[in-house]
């Protein structure tokens, strides 16, 4: 355990350091940009008097998706955002007192957004603002839209078509959140810097960033030197369609640094899959593990997953009784994760490694 902390120590001191040495690099036109570790997609112009944030399209390669200019010193304050793990980001870098509205509100697992949210809430003394729910993320109630007068929104980039044709046509900035796209977990998390840029708490996501990725790296490290643990199926069938993280996405990435396996790693996708049984099966079948997320309600047992698709008995994993699950209406998985890496890979490196006891599974039961 003393050899454990103070590894953890070192690696902090030196993420520290190399963060202190890498403040930026001279761009064209005389602004400094910003040093990104891992992020890809993201990259931060820092002038005089404001900051460009140029985020490149991850689905046209040499193309950009977005151009944003933000003054400095002049953080937005009210913002609408549509996704939980944006506003749960907030809430970890402290300013989710920016947050006045939000979308697909019953999918949030965040106790103060629910709290802000509820019916007859009323702020008291220093206590937040009410939060307003705006509807569903693909088709925003646009009257409550204009009625909260947000000074910027907060989507997804797949959140696009009319719903946010019409957000545009407010003339309020959209911003479009891209970093799920990234192809690593840290990648993902270094967006932090950005969103704490674009409320005024860059310091604090600065901070944060610094302890997810020393943490996350001393837990590969750990990974790395163990056997080669179990391989792993994610997910399960949705109507037709099984949709498993792309080789290259940053699931695929975090099972990797687990020292698991995965079927798919081979594969050269960022995002989803978009799979048959059949295909699985043939590809996936034979994997150890079969973790899955589900809403709502007990753990499935095995007999009702049959009776949800009778083609489950074919895998190994169902065979062997190595089923993991995650409800995701009482754990905050999707939350916490996005930004919080270190999280995941601490529950897939214990679930990939049996008898590996880290503190115990924050998400998932077996």
């Amino acid at each position: 355990m003393r050899h454990l902390i103070i590894y953890i120590v070192l690696s902090v001191a030196i993420t520290m350091m190399q963060a202190c040495s890498s403040q930026g690099t001279p761009a064209d036109g005389g602004g400094d940009t910003i040093r990104m570790k891992y992020a890809r997609l993201l990259t931060m112009v820092r002038y005089a008097d404001h900051t460009d944030v140029l985020i490149a399209d991850p689905w046209n390669e040499g193309r950009l998706l977005q151009k944003l200019r933000i003054d400095s010193g002049v953080p937005y304050r009210k913002a609408l955002v549509f996704t939980s793990v944006h506003c749960q980001l907030m809430e970890y870098i402290g300013c989710e007192d920016r947050i006045a509205g939000v979308c697909d509100l019953r999918y949030m697992n965040i106790p103060g957004i629910q709290r802000r949210a509820a019916n007859g809430y009323v702020a008291e003394g220093g206590d937040l603002m009410p939060v307003a729910d705006c509807g569903d993320a693909m088709s925003p109630d646009m009257e409550k839209v204009v009625t909260l007068a947000p000074d910027v929104i907060i989507v997804s980039p797949f959140e696009n078509g009319n719903g946010q044709q019409k957000l545009q046509r407010l003339g309020v900035p959209v911003v479009l959140a891209a970093d799920y796209m990234e192809e690593s977990p840290l990648g993902r998390a270094e967006w932090m810097k950005f969103y704490g840029l674009l409320f005024g708490c860059q310091a604090k996501a600065d901070s944060l960033f610094e302890v997810v990725d020393s943490t996350y790296q001393m837990l590969r490290q750990m990974a790395i030197k163990m056997p080669k643990g179990r391989s792993i199926l994610t997910e399960r069938k949705t109507g037709p369609t099984w949709y498993c993280p792309g080789g290259r996405s940053t699931i695929a990435r975090l099972i990797a640094d687990a020292n698991g396996g995965y079927a798919f790693a081979g594969d050269t996708h960022p995002g989803s899959l978009a799979l048959s049984f059949e295909q699985v099966l043939a590809k996936a079948g034979e994997s150890d593990v079969w973790a899955f997320k589900y809403q709502g309600g007990q753990p499935l047992t095995r007999r009702q997953l049959l009776d949800e698709y009778h083609g489950y008995a074919g895998l190994k994993a169902f065979r062997n009784g190595n089923i993991y699950q995650c409800d995701t209406s009482s754990k905050p998985l999707f939350e916490e994760t996005a930004f919080r890496p270190d999280f995941l890979l601490r529950e897939f490196i214990q679930i990939l490694h049996p008898g590996t006891d880290l503190g115990g599974l924050r998400y998932y039961t077996d």
